[in-house]
């Protein structure tokens, strides 16, 4: 439920669809208070086999991803971390990445600062 003014109301898994799971960040509405040029948050919801369409490359940003429910494996140049049990997670800064998900998945996303640039066209 979204009120006006100094906060917003909502449901992560009703409200994140209509962003590719994004529920703050750059990329909301101006005067929207989940606008934000600091952090993005991502409730990502991801079936078995779901991966991202091409690699983030030229990252400049600082991510943490934290696995909910599932199987989500991050690839990294050189490396694969592997998200399996409820809390694990990964913190990285400038790394060129993508994601698998071996499983259905829940993750919850928070990457700074906020900028566009990075999504995959589509």
């Amino acid at each position: 439920m979204a009120m006006a003014g100094k906060f917003y109301v909502g449901s992560a898994p009703d409200d994140a669809p209509a962003n590719r799971g994004w529920l703050l960040g750059h990329f909301m509405p101006p005067g929207d208070i989940r606008r934000s040029d600091d952090v993005e948050i991502k409730w990502g919801v991801h079936p078995r086999g779901d991966q991202r369409a091409e690699w983030v490359t030229g990252e400049t940003r600082t991510a943490l991803i934290i696995l909910v429910s599932g199987r989500f494996r991050l690839e990294f140049p050189g490396r694969r971390v592997l998200l399996a049990e409820r809390g694990d997670y990964v913190v990285f800064h400038g790394v060129d990445h993508s994601w698998f998900a071996e499983e259905e998945s829940v993750i919850v996303g928070i990457r700074w600062p906020s900028v566009p640039g990075y999504a995959v066209p589509g």
